[in-house]
C-alpha cells in the first residue's frame, strides 16, 4: 500500500485573517502538478521488513466549469526508491534515484465544498471528499466533519480486480494562522480513524480487518481557494485472512508546482539550435505527448553494463547545460535497448542505464532528486530496425523528456 495525495494548490500568498470561508475557487485551463513524499516503514508480524520512500507526481488540468463544479483530468504517476534495513531494523544503503512505478489516469468532478464525484472504476485519488468545507465562516477553534473514503489498488497484493473501498468519517478544525515556508496561511487539521471489517472476497487471501489513523495539516490560500501545502502522519493495520499482520507506519509531505503551458515546437527548436551550436553528436529532439523529449542516440555503455565508457559524460555536461535553462520543468529519464537477451535483462539493463544519466544529471544540479523519475522501456519502443547493427545501435538510447506538467 502506498499513500497518494491529492491537494489542489497553485501559490503562495501571505494572509492574516480571522474568521475564514474556506472554499476552492476553480478556473477553467488551470494546470498544476502536485509532488508528494512518503516515507514509510512495512512491519511484517511486528517486525520491520523495509522501508521506502515513494514520491507521486501528480499532474492536473481542470477541463471544464459547470456553475461551481469543475471536471478535472489527472494522471497519477509513483516513484520509488528504496531502503535497505539490516537484521537490527537499521537503514544500511538507499537507492539514489526515483524509480518509475506505476501510472494512473483520472477524472472527476469536484465542487467549491471539495464534494468529489467521480466513476467507481478509477483509483485515483485515493483520499477522497477531503478536505470537505461547511459552506460558511468558520472562527479558529471551529470543528466540523464530513465522511469521506479511500479507494485502493489491491490488484497485485490481493487479486482484488476493482478499486477497494474504505469508508471513514473525517474530523476537522480551523487552526487559525500557521507558518509554511516563511510565509503565513490559515491552516486546519483533518484526522480520521479507520475501523472496517470487509466482507470475504475471492481469492487465497484477503484483509479480514484494516484499522487505521491518519492526521493532516492542511495550509489553505483564501484568496485563491486552493491549498499551498499537506502534511499527514498515519498509521494502518491490515489483518489477513491468513492470519498475517501487515503494518505501515509513516509521513507524507506535498506541495505545488504551478504549470505554464509549454510552446513545444519553439522550445524544441531552440533545443535543437543549442545542440548544434554546442556541438554534441548523436543527439535529435522532437516533441511528444508529455512535452519535448532530447534522445541521447547511440550512447555508450560497457557491453551488458550500466557503465558509461569514457568520453559520454562531456555530453551529458553539455545536455546539462541545456537543461538548467528549462529548471520550471521536471525531467523523465527513459532508457532503451535493442532486441537483445531476456524481456527481464533487457528492462533492468534500460532501467540501470537510465539511473546512471539521471544520477549524473541530479549531481550537475540540474534537477533535485524529487524533480527527476527514471524508467526502463526495455525494448518496447525501438526506433530503428533491430536487425541491422546500425539500427540495434540507434535503439540503444537514453532520452531525457521535459515534461510540461
Amino acid at each position: 500500500m502506498h499513500r497518494y495525495i491529492l491537494i489542489t494548490v497553485f501559490s503562495l500568498c501571505h494572509i492574516l485573517l480571522g474568521a475564514d470561508d474556506f472554499q476552492y475557487i476553480h478556473r477553467e485551463g488551470d494546470m498544476y502538478r502536485i509532488l508528494s513524499t512518503v516515507y514509510q516503514d512495512v512491519y511484517y508480524n511486528n517486525r520491520l521488513h523495509h522501508r521506502a520512500e515513494t514520491l507521486n507526481r501528480i499532474a492536473v488540468e481542470i477541463t471544464g466549469i459547470s456553475g461551481t463544479n469543475a471536471m478535472h483530468q489527472a494522471v497519477f504517476q509513483t516513484s520509488e526508491r528504496g531502503l535497505t534495513v539490516d537484521t537490527i531494523g537499521q537503514i544500511s544503503g538507499m537507492s539514489s534515484n526515483y524509480q518509475w512505478s506505476r501510472e494512473y489516469e483520472s477524472e472527476f468532478e469536484r465542487d467549491h465544498l471539495g464534494r468529489m464525484n467521480i466513476d467507481s472504476r478509477f483509483f485515483m485519488p485515493v483520499v477522497r471528499d477531503v478536505p470537505v468545507f461547511p459552506g460558511r465562516s468558520i472562527e479558529p477553534g471551529e470543528q466540523w466533519s464530513y465522511d469521506g473514503h479511500e479507494m485502493h489498488d489491491f490488484r497485485s497484493s490481493f487479486g482484488i480486480p476493482e478499486p477497494y473501498r474504505i469508508p471513514f468519517t473525517a474530523n476537522y478544525e480551523y487552526l487559525g494562522i500557521r507558518s509554511w515556508k516563511d510565509n503565513d496561511y490559515p491552516a486546519f487539521s483533518v484526522s480520521y480513524s479507520i475501523n472496517w471489517e470487509p466482507p470475504a472476497v475471492h481469492g487465497s487471501v484477503w484483509p479480514g480487518k484494516i484499522l487505521g489513523q491518519s492526521n493532516q495539516i492542511v495550509y489553505w490560500d483564501i484568496t485563491l481557494g486552493q491549498a499551498v501545502a499537506y502534511h499527514e502522519e498515519f498509521r494502518y493495520i491490515f489483518e489477513l485472512s491468513d492470519g498475517r499482520r501487515i503494518e505501515y507506519r509513516g509521513i507524507a509531505d506535498a506541495e505545488i508546482i504551478e504549470s505554464s503551458r509549454m510552446n513545444r515546437e519553439e522550445i524544441a527548436e531552440e533545443i535543437t539550435r543549442e545542440i548544434q551550436r554546442l556541438g554534441i553528436e548523436d543527439v535529435s529532439v522532437r516533441t511528444v505527448d508529455e512535452g519535448i523529449t532530447i534522445s541521447l542516440d547511440n550512447i555508450h555503455f560497457r557491453p551488458d553494463t550500466a557503465i558509461m565508457l569514457p568520453g559520454e559524460t562531456d555530453k551529458l555536461d553539455r545536455i546539462a547545460e541545456i537543461l538548467l535553462r528549462y529548471q520550471e520543468r521536471d525531467i523523465l529519464v527513459g532508457g532503451h535497448t535493442a532486441l537483445a537477451g531476456t524481456e527481464e535483462g533487457r528492462m533492468r539493463l534500460s532501467q540501470e542505464r537510465a539511473g546512471v544519466v539521471a544520477d549524473y544529471l541530479i549531481s550537475r544540479n540540474t534537477r533535485s532528486p524529487e524533480r527527476v523519475v527514471v524508467r526502463g522501456y526495455g525494448a518496447e519502443r525501438p526506433i530503428a530496425d533491430n536487425s541491422t547493427e546500425e539500427g540495434r545501435q540507434r535503439n540503444r538510447r537514453v532520452e531525457i523528456t521535459l515534461l510540461e506538467n
